[in-house]
């Protein structure tokens, strides 16, 4: 397997509670990536996480608000947030008319998520963390391929001549399917400086992971500063990445959450993905990159339209890119009329240039993961050309910025 040469594109900036009880069981398969196999479902929660507990040696944070809309209008209530693994935003709460206190995102309970993200087996390099909830990508989202080593634990790629060894952490189910390196390097990671203040409405967390050359499998030094903010109207999550070392490297930087649809009813939900073209993979058990852009306009691909279109019975596992932006931001929708319900995801940061779309059809899998990134797959192979992937280079001392807002919203209303 050969060692995939660097995009001569890459652009350079020089500065810059316990959860619910009630919730059904099943059985969480990793297939990883944008192809995890999901945990249970839990809409309509009883009540809103409340009590902290630990994963990997730290608080669970829960930021709460009190509902003000009297079930007139949708609003956020809480989110958690797992400082032990990468700040992972592990759910958000919302309270819908007609529906009471709901889960926004797709993930078991705490408890079951303490019980899986052990570090060990399946865990080993923290997978479990990308299957359910949503897990942060840095330093960089999807998949890369490289040179897999002869005892099959990391794989070599190069950016810009420079060598990257890197965990070998994937593969697809298919018998001799090609192992490679997925989802970044910090979702084992802990979080220093973890603080929760008050807002006008609602909380705010902040915390810093200091990332350092992540393990060794870097070029530079890293520090990464969160901020997640709770309030009625919106969900914000900031993530800032600055280079403290002394060396260029290449940063990507995208996020993994998966979408619930309260009503189940998959069939009938609406996407609207704001992308011109999609990236050709080469099959749907690898999801490798080929290298060519498709434009989606008269295919099924096509979700441009303004109350987007209906999952109806289609698999998703794809990339959309050419983005349009709507007051400057990459504006993706899930909607699920049968809930009266509306969610936008909100990519604010112009480095954001592609959408990952996971859409399951499997039974019981109702949710979708919208996953809004900096960067095309596989980044620095050699398939890509000259094109530009998205990776952002970082000067000594320079930083970017992620940004994405989610906000609710009632379908057909005015």
């Amino acid at each position: 397997m050969p060692v995939f040469a660097p995009s001569s594109a890459n652009r350079t900036i020089a500065s810059r509670s316990a959860l619910p009880a009630l919730l059904l069981a099943a059985t969480l398969l990793l297939a990883g990536g944008c192809k995890s196999s999901a945990p249970p479902e839990s809409v309509n929660p009883q009540n809103v996480p409340a009590a902290a507990s630990q994963i990997n040696g730290q608080d669970v944070v829960t930021l709460q608000r009190k509902p003000t809309q009297n079930g007139a209008a949708p609003e956020f209530l809480s989110t958690t947030v797992i400082p032990g693994r990468g700040m992972n935003l592990f759910q958000v709460t919302a309270n819908l008319p007609g529906k009471g206190t709901t889960n926004v995102f797709f993930a078991p309970s705490l408890q079951e998520a303490q019980n899986k993200l052990t570090g060990t087996d399946a865990d080993k390099f923290g997978n479990v963390a990308f299957s359910f909830g949503g897990a942060f990508l840095v330093p960089y989202p999807n998949r890369i391929r490289g040179k897999l080593s002869d005892d099959k634990q990391s794989i070599v790629t190069s950016w810009h001549g420079k060598t990257l060894t890197l965990p070998a952490n994937f593969s697809g189910k298919r018998p001799g399917a090609e192992v490679h390196s997925i989802h970044g390097l910090i979702l084992t990671s802990k979080t220093d400086d973890v603080k929760v203040a008050d807002s006008a409405d609602g909380q705010t967390v902040t915390g810093t992971i200091h990332a350092g050359d992540f393990g060794g499998h870097w070029l530079s030094k890293t520090d990464l500063d969160f901020t997640i903010e709770l309030a009625g109207k919106d969900v914000t999550a900031t993530i800032t990445a600055k280079n403290v070392g002394d060396q260029e490297e290449p940063i990507g930087i995208g996020w993994h959450p998966y979408f619930a649809i309260p009503s189940g009813d998959r069939g009938q939900a609406r996407l609207h993905v704001p992308g011109a073209k999609m990236a050709l993979v080469n099959n749907y058990d690898d999801v490798f990159p080929t290298g060519k852009l498709k434009p989606v306009k008269g295919t099924k691909y096509d979700f441009n339209a303004p109350d987007g279109k209906p999952l109806d019975g289609d698999f998703l596992d794809d990339n959309f890119s050419k983005l349009t932006r709507t007051d400057g931001a990459v504006d993706v929708q899930l909607t699920d009329p049968a809930s009266k319900y509306g969610i936008h995801v909100l990519g604010e940061s112009p480095e954001i240039k592609t959408v990952q779309v996971y859409a399951p059809t499997d039974p019981g899998k109702n949710f979708v993961a919208i996953e809004e990134q900096f960067n095309f797959g596989d980044p620095f192979g050699k398939e890509w050309h000259a094109t530009d992937t998205g990776m952002v280079t970082l000067k000594p001392g320079a930083s970017v910025t992620w940004k994405v807002k989610l906000e609710l919203f009632t379908p057909g209303a005015k």
